[in-house]
């Protein structure tokens, strides 16, 4: 059974780069050696792996991917330390539109 794996790596200027690999270690030398020069990372190295998840299936670990590419950093930077009440609390919508603040 092959493991695929989720990362967030922060980078030198305190960007982070959300990426799936299913070989972790090959994918961070990779950024960290500038592999290649169309990455994202490339320009920002060094950079520090600063989370990862393992999967074993590959289209839950596409459907995390995705879903943590859309959060805000402060939300990663929460799923990193493992604040989930700081994740569900950014998570919820502060717009006047919302059902919480309309009158009834």
């Amino acid at each position: 059974m092959k493991t695929y794996y989720v990362y967030i790596l922060k980078c030198k200027d305190n960007l982070l780069y959300v990426g799936m690999t299913n070989n972790l270690e090959r994918r961070v030398n990779e950024h960290t050696s500038g592999f290649n020069k169309n990455c994202f990372t490339f320009s920002r190295i060094p950079v520090e792996l600063i989370f990862y998840q393992d999967f074993n299936d590959v289209a839950q670990a596409i459907y995390f991917e995705k879903k943590i590419k859309k959060w805000s950093q402060k939300k990663k930077l929460a799923l990193v330390e493992g604040n989930y009440d700081r994740i569900q609390i950014l998570a919820e919508c502060r717009n006047a539109t919302h059902f919480k603040y309309k009158n009834e």
